[in-house]
């Protein structure tokens, strides 16, 4: 009849199933029938029904009857990959004892492969009733409304692909330099990439993309998030987008804004395609993963997931249970000591190994992993489990090692396994260029390896991934060129990003016209990453800081999905920054070359042959070697002499390991100084290797002094010399 309401199809037959493995698993079932097994973690759930959805929007609903430990699982023939769905779940609603479930609401499997539609947020995704007269009691009334057409679907994915093809690269940790990069940041406005694929997987997997990691020589891509993520409602209603994709809700699916091949499955595959063209080049993919928090925020914030699966299996609530737990800032905390939520995060961690073929992971505020009951515990359910996983023990993990928490900063806590991201090292060497330190003992330890945070239970100075930028904060050239943040476009009045910057504009706020001011900024740019890159410990730098990439100001550009946090692929021609390039590529080939520079293992300081010549040595600038008091003493000079002689380790032959020895002479002072050259027995003579007083470094200085001579060191610069 016109005008009628068409009557839902008729449920499908869902026959008992496995309770293993949880999740969409598209199989042959009995008789030989294909369909799709699907299995659900909800302990404290009452019923769950299956929800399937077809091309035109319309559900059919199955009841899943079976439980098996907690786990709601059924069979259902005939669903095929490609096939939409979601789950609803029945249970109490009680709020003030952390239930709140709501069968009104559709929900995310949190297994999905892959996730079709975008997550968007009307008071109708919510479980309780948003717009509630009384916001203080809003999260204890329900809302009944349906939501299932305003929030995304899984994905049923077939995947028979066993990566026999693939090549992992399998760079040693002391080997390596990290490239931390956003997929849709790094080549959406790429000229080289076809116009269709920027911003996306296939985009960086196209050889104009790949072209600039292998020319740039890093080992290795750190993609900020790539699962599923939602942006929220406060950047929304602003007209913004959450950039960084810091709010995560699919643990196993590639975001699917980033996919140019489709939302239904195949974002799967084009990830995998960028996977082994990255690895064809021999670069690795390394994950930056939030499993300490997700998108469902707090009391307030909507059902989308896990809230409405088991509130209190998956979320760390308050004593007072309405209330969560928030180590994140982000409203809410992942229940990682609950054996559930344990095994959804290592189920995640290795499908992204063994299906999806990555090489690591770089874990967001991985303190919060790391709390048992309430403090950080590194003997924590997480941190044990990791530890003899025959899989993920063997992949790259780094630890970002703080949370917000009371006892959250960790920084050289974690265990030998892994490495972290070190903070000081970053404000260290920011202070020492912006002539800020009161004198060299930190600047020394960071250059070195950081031996007083990482020297203990057998972990080695690649325990230590240095930086000083990370996608958090200024890029280098705004670290040079702003001293206050200038983060009006996020619409909150400026407040948000942190007020510690440790950062020097060289004479102007913001970009200038006065070419002293530029040519100082450019100086202060190649002496940062000359640093970095002859420091002990792995080095990351941020996609674009090599070609001097500007966020206007903007240390915190999470919301800003424009040409604020876009690479400007033009700068690579621009003559004045262009240098640039060429002189972190000639860095990064040169560590590649010399085994003295990525050491793998402590320096000793110890004479070990009778000339006195020991590994690491520091001299003043009047050729001594530096004294306790020089350590103490203001001083704006340091002196590294790196010896090639003594490299403990022995080659893949089982011989020593021998190499050329350097003097690097860092100096921040406003003025030139004078540096006399050590003589006997550290060197005969000494080349010029690196001089960042230099525009143009694409060939070497090439001078050679003999040893004693007083040097001029120009103001503001590192030479490096090579010792003979």
């Amino acid at each position: 009849m016109s005008g009628a309401r068409r009557a839902a199809p008729p449920a499908p037959p869902v026959w008992p199933g496995a309770s293993t493995p949880l999740g969409a698993r598209f199989r042959v079932g009995p008789d030989g029938v294909a369909g799709t097994n699907f299995a659900l973690w909800a302990a404290g759930a009452e019923g769950v029904r299956l929800c399937l959805f077809d091309e035109r929007g319309r559900e059919t609903q199955a009841p899943l009857t079976e439980l098996t430990h907690e786990i709601w699982h059924g069979f259902v023939p005939g669903v095929m990959p490609g096939q939409r769905y979601g789950y609803r779940v029945e249970g109490r609603w009680d709020p003030w004892t952390g239930a709140r479930w709501n069968p009104a609401k559709l929900l995310l499997d949190p297994y999905a492969r892959a996730v079709d539609g975008e997550f968007r947020l009307p008071p109708e995704v919510y479980g309780h009733v948003r717009d509630w007269p009384e916001q203080h009691v809003a999260d204890t009334v329900r809302d009944d409304r349906d939501s299932a057409p305003f929030v995304p679907k899984g994905v049923v994915v077939h995947d028979d692909d066993d990566w026999s093809d693939d090549r992992r690269p399998k760079t040693p940790w002391a080997d390596s330099v990290i490239y931390e990069l956003h997929v849709r940041g790094f080549t959406k406005s790429h000229p080289g990439v076809p116009e269709e694929l920027r911003g996306t997987y296939a985009g960086l997997a196209h050889p104009a993309a790949v072209e600039h990691l292998v020319k740039l020589g890093v080992t290795a891509v750190e993609l900020l998030p790539v699962h599923q993520f939602a942006h929220e409602d406060h950047l929304l209603r602003r007209g913004l987008r959450n950039h960084w994709g810091y709010n995560s809700i699919g643990y196993f699916a590639p975001h699917a804004g980033y996919a140019a091949s489709g939302t239904t499955g195949q974002q799967v595959g084009e990830f995998k395609r960028m996977v082994r063209a990255l690895h064809a080049a021999g670069i690795e993919v390394i994950l930056d993963v939030v499993y300490n928090h997700t998108a469902e925020a707090g009391e307030l914030g909507p059902t989308l997931s896990l809230k409405g699966i088991d509130n209190r299996g998956y979320y760390r609530l308050q004593h007072d249970a309405r209330r969560y737990a928030d180590y994140t800032g982000c409203g809410n905390t992942l229940h990682v000591v609950q054996p559930q939520v344990l095994r959804l995060i290592t189920d995640s961690l290795r499908y992204w190994v063994t299906e999806m073929g990555v090489d690591g992971f770089r874990f967001d505020l991985a303190a919060a992993l790391a709390r048992s009951m309430h403090d950080v515990d590194m003997l924590s359910p997480f941190l044990a489990v990791i530890a003899q996983d025959p899989v993920l023990r063997r992949v790259k993990l780094i630890a970002e090692p703080w949370d917000i928490g009371s006892g959250g900063y960790q920084v050289g806590a974690f265990p030998p396994l892994w490495t972290e991201w070190n903070d000081r090292y970053r404000d260290t060497v920011r202070d020492f260029w912006r002539h800020a330190l009161p004198d060299v003992r930190e600047m020394g330890y960071r250059l070195s390896g950081s031996s007083d945070l990482y020297a203990w239970g057998g972990r080695r100075p690649y325990a230590s991934v240095n930086f000083v930028t990370a996608h958090d904060g200024f890029t280098l050239r705004d670290l040079v060129s702003y001293e206050r943040k200038h983060n009006e476009a996020n619409g909150e009045d400026n407040r948000d990003g942190t007020d510690d910057n440790r950062s020097w504009n060289c004479g102007a706020e913001g970009e200038t016209g006065d070419e002293r001011v530029r040519a100082l900024r450019r100086r202060q740019l190649r002496n940062l990453l000359t640093t970095l890159l002859l420091s002990t410990g792995v080095p990351m730098l941020v996609a674009g800081d090599e070609l001097g990439r500007t966020q206007r100001g903007n240390n915190n550009a999470y919301c800003q999905d424009n040409e604020i946090s876009w690479l400007d692929w033009s700068l690579l021609q621009d003559p004045a920054w262009r240098p640039l390039f060429d002189l972190t590529s000639r860095l990064i080939a040169l560590r590649h070359r010399h085994p003295v520079l990525r050491r793998r293992a402590f320096f000793s300081g110890r004479a070990h042959s009778a000339d006195g010549l020991r590994d690491l040595a520091w001299f003043t600038p009047r050729g001594a070697e530096m004294t306790e008091g020089d350590w103490y003493a203001p001083a704006a000079t340091l002196g590294m002499y790196l010896s090639g002689r003594d490299i403990p380790g022995r080659d893949e032959r089982g011989a020593p390991v021998l190499d050329d020895s350097f003097l690097a002479v860092l100096h921040a002072g406003e003025r030139p100084t004078g540096f006399r050259l050590p003589g006997p027995p550290w060197a005969e003579r000494y080349e010029v290797v690196v001089d960042t007083s230099r525009e143009d470094q694409a060939e070497a200085p090439g001078t050679v002094h003999p040893a004693g001579t007083e040097i001029t060191v120009p103001a503001r610069s590192v030479l490096l010399l090579r010792a003979g």
